[in-house]
């Protein structure tokens, strides 16, 4: 029996925004639609610090 305990989290049940808490450099890449490597989690840290944590409005619908 599923219980929803038992789901794995879908990709939108683990994206965050600043509107529920900060969000990270891993939840400004998955708001592009891609997935996190190293290098996009690494460049999308540094858009967040040049841009500042706004940067990530521009990802949502």
């Amino acid at each position: 029996m599923d219980t929803e305990s038992d789901q794995q989290p879908t990709r939108s049940d683990r994206l965050f925004t600043g509107g529920e808490r900060p969000y990270d450099p891993e939840d400004l890449v998955m708001a592009t639609g891609a997935d996190p490597t190293p290098e996009r989690i690494q460049k999308a840290r540094q858009l967040i610090e040049k841009e500042g944590p706004a940067v990530i409005e521009r990802f949502l619908p």
